[in-house]
């Protein structure tokens, strides 16, 4: 009785084993070739490009490289003498038109006093428009000066975003050309992961799905949701040739790879002391409920199942 009980005991604990290997190596397939991660993550970030809106030397660079900044606050300053010339040069044209239209307005009035007999209606109707002349001349003017008055403003340049100013290589005496930007600034709201995974895996991808992030250089991991996933990229074979028509690669290889489709991660949390920056290595994990992975999720399950076969191998044995 004992010998058949020992042989029933190895027999389930062999077909245990077996069970186990099998459910192990499904485990290992799914994580390899089904299971939502990947290591192809990047922590991207939107840059402003400031540039200024009118030209001149730079006399002061308030800023220096990395230097967190908020929007508004002033980078650099162009020489102001030349616009400081322009507004005084607009404020003497507003005065003069503004006396030019005062004279023409009051000769206006006077022929509208006289009678017919004084003056024709054709003399005062001449009188009336060189009155209105005078008045447009005048708002001419008076617009001349506002944009005078805000090149002036201009001669400072400010952040357009809250950020860290990169790569600064400005100093006093370059000289800013109007649209052509010098400085950047990194968006400190806008940080993203874009996690590039294989085709076959975007089936298991759904915007809203929860998302665990391992920086290469931090142990914490940071978390976030799917909001996005990339409808196309770019097609070699699409390419067109000198003459318009489609230039197709005439090699067709026996393996085929997987495709890499970009996926847009929000960053919910960060934990503390992790200091991110655009361009980071980041795995990308799509996990599944209460933060587990997927394919830990799977695991426990297969573990529960082995340890109530075992549980159920030794009971048999003592019945036995």
């Amino acid at each position: 009785m004992f010998e058949r009980a020992r042989r029933a005991l190895q027999f389930v604990t062999t077909g245990t084993i077996l069970a186990i290997a099998g459910i192990v190596g499904l485990v290992l397939w799914d994580y390899y070739t089904a299971a939502p991660w990947t290591r192809n993550g990047q922590v991207r970030v939107q840059v402003a490009d400031i540039a200024p809106r009118v030209s001149g030397q730079i006399i002061a660079v308030r800023v220096r490289d990395n230097q967190f900044v908020h929007a508004g606050d002033i980078l650099y300053e162009i020489d102001p003498f030349d616009f400081k010339v322009a507004v005084a040069s607009a404020t003497a044209r507003v005065n003069e038109r503004q006396a030019d239209m005062v004279l023409k307005d009051t000769q206006e009035s006077r022929r509208n006093k006289l009678t017919e007999v004084a003056a024709s209606r054709e003399e005062k109707q001449v009188y009336q428009a060189t009155a209105d002349m005078a008045k447009a001349q005048y708002g001419e003017a008076m617009a001349a000066l506002s944009q005078a008055k805000i090149n002036l403003d201009r001669t400072f340049v400010r952040s357009t975003v809250t950020g860290y100013v990169t790569n600064l290589i400005m100093r006093v005496g370059d000289y800013a050309t109007a649209g052509k930007s010098n400085v950047q600034i990194i968006d400190a709201s806008s940080y993203w992961v874009d996690g590039y995974f294989e085709e076959t895996k975007i089936r298991s991808i759904h915007v809203g799905d929860r998302v665990r992030m391992d920086l290469m250089g931090f142990r914490e991991p940071m978390w976030g949701h799917v909001i996005s996933v990339t409808r196309g990229i770019a097609t070699p074979n699409a390419t067109p040739s000198t003459q318009g028509l489609p230039s197709v690669d005439p090699v067709y290889t026996w393996v085929r790879l997987a495709q890499r489709i970009p996926v847009r991660v929000h960053i919910d949390s960060i934990p503390p002391g992790t200091q991110i920056a655009a361009g980071m290595t980041t795995t990308v994990t799509i996990v599944g409920s209460k933060g587990k992975r997927a394919h830990d999720t799977l695991a426990e399950t297969f573990d529960r199942l082995h340890d109530a076969l075992m549980g159920g191998a030794g009971g048999s044995g003592v019945r036995n």
